[in-house]
C-alpha cells in the first residue's frame, strides 16, 4: 500500500510539473509576438517615432542580454521553482502596465515584461535538466511547441482580439494577461516540493566530490553555442518586427500581414518538438546545426526573388529553420554542460550575450531599409547571419562538454 501510495504521489508531482512546463513555455512569447502586428495602431494611438516604436521589441531583448548572466544567482539563493513563479507574477504586473494606455505604462510595461521572461528563458531549461533528466528530448519538446504555438496564435490573432474586445491594441497586447495568472495558478504547487529538494541536494552535495568549475568566457564551444543561440534569435526577431511590415509594404492587408507571421510560428511547432527529441538522441547535432542554416537561406532566398509570391512556401522554410534552430540552441545548454549549474551558467551566458547580438537585428534590419529605401539589403543582411550561424551551429554540435 505504501508503494502504491508513493507511486500515486510521484506521478501526480510529475503531471504538475508537465503542466508546469506546458503553462510556463506559454507565457514566454506571446507577450512579444502580439506587438509585431499592431505596431502601427499603437504608434498612432500615442504619436510614436519609428524609433520609439521600435523599442518595443528592443527593451525586452536588452532586458534578455543585460539580466540573463545575473538569473543563475537568484536562483542559487532563493530557489529556482520560486523564483519562476515570482517571475509569473512580475509579467502579470508587466502585461498590465503595458495595456493601460500611456507612453510611460507602455515602456515601463514592456521592460518589466522583458525582465520577466528573462527568467523564464534562462531557468526552465536548467529546471527540465534537473526534474525530468531521463527525458530531456521530450521535455525540452514540449517547452519549445508550448512556447511556439502561443507565440503563433498571439500574432495571427492579436488584431481580431483586439477587435473583438473592442479595446483596440490594448486588448490585443492585454489579453494575455489571463494566461499569465492562469500561470501562476499552476505553477505555485512547484514550491511544495523546494525545501524537500533542497535537503536531498544538500545531501548529495556532501557525498560527491566537489565539481569542477569551467570558465566559460574561455570555452570555444560555450562562444559556439552563444553565436548560434544570439544569430537564431536575430533571425527570429528580424521577422516578427518587420515582416508584417515588409508584407504590407508590398502590397498585402494589415490582417494578412498579421498571419503571415503566423505562418513561421505554426511551421515551427513540429520541429520545435521533434527535433528535440531526435537532436537529444543524437551524440553529434552538427548535420542538424547545418540544416538550419540552409533552410534560412533559402527562405529568404525566395522572399528576396519572389517577394509575397509563394509566401507560404518560405514562411514553412523559414519556420522550420527558425524552430529546428531554437531547439538546438536551447538543447544545447543541456548537453553541452555536466550538471545543473553548468546548464544555467551556460544559458545564462549564451542568452546574455546572445539576446544582446539579437537586440541589434530589428534596429539594423530597419535601419538599412531607411538608408536604402529598399527592403533587398535588408533580406541580405539576414542572408549573411544566416551563413555565420551555420558555421556556429557546426561547432556547437560537436558532442562534447565545455570545458
Amino acid at each position: 500500500m505504501l508503494n502504491k501510495g508513493n507511486l500515486s504521489t510521484t506521478k501526480a508531482r510529475n503531471t504538475l510539473a508537465i503542466l508546469g512546463v506546458i503553462f510556463f513555455s506559454a507565457n514566454l512569447r506571446a507577450p512579444l509576438t502580439s506587438v509585431g502586428p499592431v505596431i502601427g495602431e499603437i504608434s498612432l494611438d500615442l504619436s510614436l517615432s519609428k524609433t520609439a516604436a521600435g523599442m518595443l521589441t528592443t527593451i525586452p531583448l536588452l532586458a534578455f542580454g543585460f539580466l540573463s548572466s545575473l538569473i543563475p544567482r537568484f536562483s542559487q539563493r532563493f530557489g529556482m521553482e520560486l523564483v519562476l513563479l515570482l517571475s509569473l507574477l512580475l509579467l502579470s504586473v508587466g502585461l498590465g502596465l503595458r495595456s493601460y494606455g500611456s507612453i510611460i505604462t507602455l515602456f515601463i510595461g514592456a521592460a518589466l515584461v522583458g525582465t520577466a521572461i528573462t527568467f523564464g528563458n534562462v531557468l526552465m531549461p536548467a529546471f527540465i535538466k534537473t526534474r525530468f533528466p531521463k527525458k530531456i528530448g521530450v521535455m525540452m519538446g514540449v517547452y519549445s511547441v508550448g512556447m511556439n504555438l502561443t507565440a503563433a496564435l498571439a500574432a495571427g490573432l492579436s488584431i481580431g482580439i483586439g477587435k473583438w474586445t473592442n479595446l483596440g491594441w490594448k486588448g490585443s497586447i492585454g489579453v494575455w494577461i489571463i494566461l499569465a495568472i492562469i500561470g501562476v495558478i499552476i505553477w505555485a504547487p512547484q514550491l511544495q516540493s523546494t525545501r524537500r529538494k533542497r535537503k536531498i541536494s544538500v545531501e548529495k552535495k556532501m557525498a560527491k566530490p566537489k565539481q569542477v568549475k569551467v570558465n566559460l568566457l574561455k570555452s570555444r564551444l560555450a562562444w559556439a553555442v552563444t553565436i548560434y543561440m544570439g544569430l537564431q534569435s536575430l533571425m527570429y526577431y528580424c521577422l516578427t518586427a518587420w515582416l508584417p511590415k515588409v508584407a504590407q509594404d508590398w502590397g498585402m492587408t494589415i490582417e494578412a500581414s498579421g498571419w503571415v507571421l503566423a505562418y513561421v510560428q505554426f511551421a515551427q511547432l513540429p520541429t520545435t518538438f521533434v527535433g528535440s527529441v531526435v537532436a537529444a538522441r543524437m551524440r553529434d547535432q552538427r548535420m542538424l546545426s547545418a540544416l538550419t542554416g540552409i533552410l534560412f537561406i533559402l527562405g529568404i532566398t525566395g522572399i528576396l526573388i519572389f517577394k509575397t509570391k509563394y509566401i507560404l512556401l518560405w514562411c514553412i522554410l523559414l519556420g522550420v529553420g527558425s524552430g529546428l534552430a531554437f531547439s538546438l540552441s536551447m538543447l544545447f545548454f543541456v548537453l553541452r554542460t555536466q550538471n545543473t549549474l553548468q546548464a544555467a551558467k551556460l544559458s545564462g551566458m549564451a542568452q546574455s550575450f546572445g539576446y544582446l547580438i539579437a537586440a541589434t537585428g530589428p534596429a539594423i534590419f530597419g535601419g538599412i531599409f531607411d538608408l536604402t529605401s529598399s527592403w533587398t539589403l535588408s533580406f541580405v543582411f539576414l542572408m549573411l547571419m544566416s551563413m555565420v550561424l551555420l558555421v556556429a551551429g557546426v561547432i556547437a554540435g560537436k558532442d562534447s562538454w565545455v570545458t
